[in-house]
C-alpha cells in the first residue's frame, strides 16, 4: 500500500504540477491547506500528513491517512519604467500577466509502524515563478541605451516551477518528543523568453534566451523535531538544507555558474497553544536562505564590474535573507466545522536598487490574510478549504543612473505585485 501511494503521489505531482509563483519570495506562505489557511503556520502543530511537508516530526503526531489537494493562484504584477528611463519622458508600464492563474497540487500520505516509527510521503509544488510580459514589453530595443543597439522583442517572460517529493519518517522518542526527517527529490523546470537585450552581458549568448524548457533536478534534506510542552502547549523545529541542483544547460548564459539555481535552506520554529477547548493559535518564524544560492542572492551590480551573466559567480537577482513571521488561529465551531484565519508577513526580498533584473521576478509582497474553513464529511473525512489575499505593494527603484551608456539601468523600473489564491483539499484517516 504504501508503494502504491508513493508512486501516485509522485505522478500526480509530475502531472499536474504548474508554475507556481510563490508569496514570501519564491516560497509558499506555508504547505497543506490547513496550514496555509492559519498564515502558513505549521512547525509546532500536527494537522495531518501534509504537515510533513514543514517539519517531518509531525508525522508522529498526525493521524494516519492522506490527504490531496490543490490551489488555484493568481497573481497580479506589473513593472513601470521610470519617466528618467523610457526615452520619451514618460514613464510606461509593463503588465507581466500574460499567464493569469496557475494550479498549484499537493498530496501526502502517513502511517504509523512499529517501535515508535511513522513513515509517510509528501508531494507537492514548493515554489516558483512566471512573468509574461505581452503589453508594454520591459526589455525592447534600445533598452540599454539610446543608440538601440540591444537586439528588441516583442514578449518577455520567464516560467519556472519546483516540485518536491519528500519521503519521511519520524520516530516517537517517548509520549512527548518526536524526531524526523526527509528526503527532498528535486525536480525544477525553466524557460525564458525575449531577454535579447542582455546579449552583450552574457558570458553565453546562445544560452540565454528563447531555448525552450530545460529541467534539472537534485537531492536534499529537512530534519526536525516536535514536542508536547504541555497538555496545551506544542513546540517544534526544522531545518531544509540547501539543494545543489543541476545545472540549466540551455541557459548557462543566464544563471551564475554556468546555469546553476539552486534551492536554499530555510529554519522555521513553531508553537501551537490551545487557549480554549475550542481554539488553537499557532506561530512560526522562518528564515530563508535566499543570499546562499549564487543565482538569487548575488547582486547584479556585478555587471558594472565586468562580471558576465552566466559567469562563475556572477550577476544574480540581489535578494536578501527573507524573515517571514506566520500566526494563525483555528476554532471549532461544533463537531462538524471549524474556521480558521491567518497573517503572514514577510519584507521583501528585492532591493529597490536592483529592480531591473527583477522585472522578471516581482517578488515583492509582503502582507497577506488568509481565511479558512475544514467541515467534517463522515467520522475519518474531511474537507478543507483556504483563501489567501496578498495585499498589493510597490518596490521603488531608486533610479540610479548607469556608470555609462552601455550599462544596463539596474533600478529603472517601479515592481508592483498582488495575489489572490483559493484551495481545497479532501483528507481521509484510517
Amino acid at each position: 500500500m504504501f508503494r502504491k501511494t508513493t508512486l501516485a503521489v509522485s505522478i500526480l505531482l509530475a502531472l499536474g504540477a504548474q508554475s507556481a509563483f510563490a508569496t514570501n519570495g519564491l516560497a509558499p506562505t506555508g504547505l497543506g491547506q490547513t496550514h496555509k489557511a492559519m498564515g502558513g503556520a505549521a512547525a509546532g502543530y500536527a494537522a495531518g500528513p501534509m504537515s510533513m511537508a514543514t517539519n517531518p516530526a509531525s508525522a508522529s503526531f498526525s493521524p494516519d491517512g492522506y490527504e490531496v489537494g490543490a490551489e488555484v493562484f493568481k497573481p497580479n504584477r506589473t513593472a513601470t519604467l521610470k519617466a528618467p528611463f523610457s526615452g520619451t519622458g514618460v514613464a510606461q508600464e509593463a503588465d507581466g500577466n500574460g499567464d493569469e492563474m496557475f494550479l498549484i497540487p499537493e498530496a501526502a500520505y502517513k502511517r504509523d509502524m512499529k517501535g515508535g516509527l511513522s513513515v509517510g510521503i509528501a508531494a507537492y509544488g514548493n515554489g516558483g515563478m512566471n512573468t509574461a510580459y505581452d503589453s508594454g514589453v520591459p526589455f525592447g530595443a534600445g533598452f540599454f541605451s539610446s543608440t538601440a543597439t540591444a537586439p528588441g522583442a516583442s514578449s518577455t517572460s520567464i516560467d519556472l516551477k519546483q516540485v518536491f517529493v519528500s519521503p519521511t519518517a519520524s520516530y516517537r522518542v517517548n509520549d512527548k518528543v518526536a524526531v524526523g526527517a526527509s528526503v527532498n527529490l528535486v525536480a525544477q523546470r525553466f524557460e525564458a523568453e525575449g531577454l535579447g537585450a542582455f546579449t552583450n552581458a552574457s558570458a553565453s549568448n546562445t544560452n540565454l534566451t528563447d531555448n525552450g524548457g530545460d529541467t534539472s533536478t537534485g537531492i536534499g534534506a529537512t530534519v526536525g523535531v516536535q514536542g508536547k510542552i504541555s497538555d496545551k502547549l506544542s513546540a517544534g523545529l526544522a531545518y531544509r538544507s540547501k539543494v545543489n541542483m543541476g545545472k540549466f544547460e540551455k541557459y548557462q548564459g543566464l544563471f551564475s555558474n554556468g546555469g546553476e539555481f539552486d534551492v536554499p535552506a530555510a529554519t522555521t520554529a513553531g508553537i501551537a497553544y490551545q487557549v480554549a477547548p475550542q481554539t488553537l493559535v499557532a506561530a512560526d518564524i522562518e528564515n530563508i536562505e535566499y543570499s546562499g544560492v549564487a543565482a538569487i542572492g548575488n547582486s547584479s551590480s556585478k555587471l558594472y564590474t565586468g562580471s558576465l551573466m552566466g559567469s562563475d559567480n556572477g550577476p544574480g537577482f540581489g535578494w536578501n535573507d527573507q524573515t517571514v513571521y506566520k500566526v494563525g488561529v483555528k476554532h471549532q465551531v461544533n463537531d462538524g466545522l471549524a474556521v480558521m484565519a491567518g497573517y503572514n508577513y514577510g519584507k521583501n526580498p528585492v532591493k529597490s536598487s536592483e529592480t531591473t533584473v527583477n522585472v522578471l521576478a516581482p517578488a515583492v509582497v509582503e502582507k497577506h490574510i488568509s481565511l479558512g474553513f475544514e467541515k467534517k464529511l463522515t467520522p475519518q473525512s474531511k474537507l478543507v478549504g483556504s483563501y489567501i489575499h496578498a495585499f498589493k505593494n510597490t518596490l521603488t527603484g531608486d533610479g540610479t543612473m548607469p556608470p555609462s551608456l552601455t550599462a544596463p539601468p539596474l533600478s529603472a523600473y517601479d515592481l508592483t505585485m498582488e495575489q489572490d489564491a483559493v484551495g481545497i483539499s479532501y483528507s481521509v484517516q484510517f
